[in-house]
């Protein structure tokens, strides 16, 4: 499957790490994941020289095309935020992931949509447990192995 993966950039890298996590366990899967640039500690100069009407037609367009998408959303960002939204909005699967014990926005937390699952973690043992579960689901759904 096709999954857009979706982390804080210009917000801050403190995450860095369980992004790489995340992407790395999406495409040990056998996942398709366009924006694994995400999980690229160069991703900030790699993006520089890049336009941002480019930046935004081009994630729109892997959005569209993907399957679904996963966000971690522990460190507040308006482009994951608006990522998040615009995915829900065209009727994607959304996991939203976040570490314990951190305030997320309610307007995520609380977003009642059917497509959107939204977990905390304590560990990378539990983010993978929320992950393999939201892959294994989006498969049956979708009809599609895995």
């Amino acid at each position: 499957m096709h999954i857009y993966f979706s982390g804080a950039i210009s917000a801050g890298r403190d995450n860095l790490p369980i992004y790489q996590h995340i992407v790395a366990r999406l495409q040990a899967a056998g996942h398709t994941v366009p924006s694994e640039h995400v999980a690229d500690p160069n991703v900030l100069t790699r993006e520089s020289s890049v336009p941002p009407r480019e930046v935004y037609w081009r994630d729109i367009h892997w959005i569209e095309e993907c399957h679904a998408m996963v966000a971690e959303v522990s460190t507040p960002s308006l482009g994951v935020g608006y990522e998040v939204c615009y995915a829900l909005h065209v009727g994607k699967p959304v996991l939203c992931l976040y570490q314990h014990g951190l305030f997320i926005s309610k307007m995520i937390a609380g977003n009642p949509r059917p497509t959107l699952t939204v977990a905390d973690y304590a560990d990378l043992e539990e983010l993978y447990v929320h992950l393999d579960a939201f892959l294994t689901a989006l498969a049956r759904d979708l009809h599609v192995e895995q």
